[in-house]
């Protein structure tokens, strides 16, 4: 099964009413198995434009990653996301390499 992957590009407007969406977003990813692989690291943007923070997370498949974000608790806490942020999000299905075996 191929995993599934939120790949997001924000920029934050007020980073201490940010930590309330942050906090909130904690116990959604974890249900859905999701884990942060970057988070808002250094960075250089060699082609096209960028935003301040970039992200990805790595979800157990595709659809773990679309249910998470259309869950009651992830829509609760992007609620604490939109007034302090702007960006975007796409969810996206992982590849694997053929096997050369």
């Amino acid at each position: 099964m191929l995993k599934g992957y939120w790949i997001v590009r924000i920029d934050v407007d007020d980073d201490e009413k940010y930590k309330d969406y942050l906090a909130a977003n904690v116990e959604p990813i974890k249900r859905f198995g999701g884990r942060h692989i970057v988070r808002a690291g250094r960075f250089v943007n060699p082609e096209g434009t960028s935003r301040s923070r970039n992200v990805v997370l790595e979800f157990p498949s595709y659809q773990a990653a679309i249910d998470c974000y259309y869950s009651p608790e992830y829509q609760r806490a992007i609620e604490f996301r939109k007034p302090v942020s702007s960006g975007d999000l796409i969810i996206i299905e992982g590849y694997e390499y053929p096997s050369t075996d």
